[in-house]
């Protein structure tokens, strides 16, 4: 009976453990992996979609979260002002609490100028180690990591501009002086 039941702790822990080395974060400097989703415009996309610009932002959102939700403003933002500057903002949904209708509803609702996906398998989410909404990562024009972590420091009065910061180095053609920070929000569901 102890037998069993000590066997059963170790499998529950080796489950907890496999399961958050398979959600580990892109390392800074390799490659972001690639991915296929659906956009709220009917078009496929992948990381090739993103060649040419000087930088790629990945944004790992949705619709539900709170904070998802209050950073969406500054989204907009960021995609407008970085986007005249050859650099693309993809907003990528994983969550299976959601679905394509909804994020176009959304999408429209807000205005959003940036491609709004949907990879419903989650694939991006693992490959990239994304865990929370919203979670970002900058590519620079080679596809490599250069920063993964927060848009900012604060979801209310952010003083660090952390996505800003990376993507202004990037197009210098240096490293982020910052790149890496956690993330913060909701929790991703994933099939």
């Amino acid at each position: 009976m102890l037998r069993k039941m000590l066997l059963g702790v170790m499998v529950a822990a080796l489950t907890v453990i496999i399961g958050q080395a398979a959600r580990a974060e892109v390392e800074v400097g390799a490659a972001g992996p690639d991915f296929k989703a659906k956009g709220v415009d009917g078009k496929d996309y992948s990381l090739d979609s993103s060649k040419g610009a000087k930088a790629t932002v990945l944004c790992f959102t949705c619709n539900n979260c709170p904070v998802a939700v209050a950073y969406e403003d500054r989204f907009i933002e960021f995609a407008k002002k970085y986007g005249e500057k050859g650099v693309k903002f993809v907003a990528v949904n994983c969550n299976t609490t959601e679905d394509l209708d909804a994020m176009k509803q959304r999408a429209e609702e807000k205005g959003f100028t940036f491609p709004y996906i949907y990879d419903e398998s989650g694939a991006a989410a693992r490959g990239y180690g994304a865990r929370v909404t919203p979670h970002l990562f900058v590519l620079d024009s080679n596809g490599k990591v250069a920063y993964r972590g927060a848009f900012d420091d604060s979801q209310s009065n952010p003083s660090k501009k952390y996505v800003e910061d990376a993507v202004n180095a990037v197009l210098s053609g240096k490293s982020p002086a910052v790149s890496s920070t956690k993330a913060f929000g909701c929790g991703i569901k994933l099939k």
